[in-house]
């Protein structure tokens, strides 16, 4: 006799993340803020080695080329350094703090070979000084010995070069392109170590209020109460004066150490509401430690609230280092942090070139604070249960 088959369902049950992720891929904002962010991470990752200026700090200005609109392009004679034999080619070394000069860089508007001289008519743009006619040997242009035909047919070709600087120059004649995409990994640099400082920290205090009470609970409160109270470019210079320090990582340490103050309230209230659920009283009678609880049982359950909360931080971290750099206070020349570069255009205001060196940085942290904000708001709807599926 044939024994009977259950029908198979038509429909396998999904784990609540497969809604989540849903409901995030179909969110249309979100995602675009989710791939302008990426587009970040990828050009601060590679760093040093897309930069058309990829010198320490994106810092090779050329005083001849200052305030120069975008778009501009000008001719590059290059003088071989002393000692530019002696420099290594290491990749990573480049990735991480640029590529020392080989040459020295003179703007020209024309050249001349004539016998074993090169004669070059110095540049001259609306803000630089006149300066005279200049007259080099090809030996020395070169670098090297040779007749003077061979030198005369590969000088032009090795030594003098036509470059666009597609965003314009900045005060100081640097590419204001490489400076912006270098600023990248200082914004996400600083909004990475500020969120996860303020995570870590703030998920150890929240818990232990949470989870504890009594006499522990209120005294974490109440300096959770009062760091509260104190702005945070105030709790950033109390830090940087306690550093005795304005650097790069400063910033970094001072603006995390200013925001776990958001996450240890959000942990609080979820630890409250969930330490006395019916799986937590079972691990206490299966005698599981107050540690394993709270680090395996309870903040698991936290995810979605804490992630949604990282993203806004992160996109608080960053306006709050483009402020403290534009008063100062933040990272310090020539890094080129968005902030400094809107506080040296906010400065030639009134100029034509202030328009742009103060409008290109305020878009690019407009635009990376704006996709944070969108990406956080479509993990708000993901994690929310009574957002439908569209």
């Amino acid at each position: 006799m044939a024994t009977a088959v259950a029908p198979v369902a038509s429909s396998q049950a999904r784990p609540p993340g497969y809604y989540v992720r849903q409901r995030l891929l179909r969110n249309t904002p979100a995602m675009l803020g989710l791939g302008f962010i990426v587009l970040c991470t990828l050009v601060a990752l590679l760093g040093y080695w897309i930069l058309p200026d990829n010198s320490p700090s994106a810092n090779n200005g050329l005083v001849q080329l200052q305030k120069e609109a975008p778009g501009f392009s000008a001719t590059i004679l290059r003088l071989p350094l002393l000692d530019s034999g002696r420099v290594a080619g290491n990749p990573l070394r480049t990735w991480w703090a640029g590529k020392a000069p080989r040459y020295q860089e003179i703007p020209i508007a024309s050249y001349q070979v004539q016998g074993d001289s090169l004669y070059t008519q110095p540049y001259q743009n609306h803000s630089a000084l006149a300066d005279h006619p200049q007259t080099y040997p090809l030996t020395a242009v070169a670098g090297r010995t040779g007749t003077a035909a061979e030198l005369a047919a590969t000088v032009p070709q090795d030594n003098i070069v036509h470059r666009t600087y597609w965003l314009g120059t900045d005060k100081a004649g640097r590419d204001e392109l490489s400076r912006l995409l270098l600023g990248t990994r200082v914004s996400l640099g600083i909004g990475l170590v500020a969120v996860l400082i303020s995570v870590l920290l703030g998920m150890l205090i929240g818990a232990v209020a949470g989870y504890v009470g009594g006499w522990v609970d209120s005294l974490l409160l109440g300096l959770m109460t009062v760091v509260w109270s104190i702005p945070g470019i105030m709790l950033v210079i109390a830090i940087s004066l306690a550093l005795d320090s304005k650097g790069v990582w400063t910033s970094f340490v001072a603006v995390g150490l200013t925001m776990w103050v958001d996450v240890a309230r959000v942990v609080r209230g979820q630890m409250l509401s969930l330490r006395e659920k019916t799986f937590v009283e079972a691990g206490r009678v299966l005698g599981l430690s107050q540690s394993r609880l709270i680090w395996r049982h309870l903040l698991p359950n936290m995810t979605g609230p804490l992630i949604v909360l990282a993203t806004s931080n992160f996109a608080a971290a960053i306006l709050l280092e483009a402020g403290l750099s534009f008063l100062g206070l933040g990272v310090q020349p020539p890094a080129p942090s968005w902030g400094l570069m809107v506080n040296e255009g906010f400065q030639l205001l009134g100029t034509e070139a202030g328009l742009w060196l103060t409008l290109l940085p305020g878009l690019a942290i407009s635009l990376l604070v704006l996709s944070f904000n969108l990406l956080g708001n479509g993990l708000r709807d993901a994690y929310d249960p009574k957002t439908p599926l569209v």
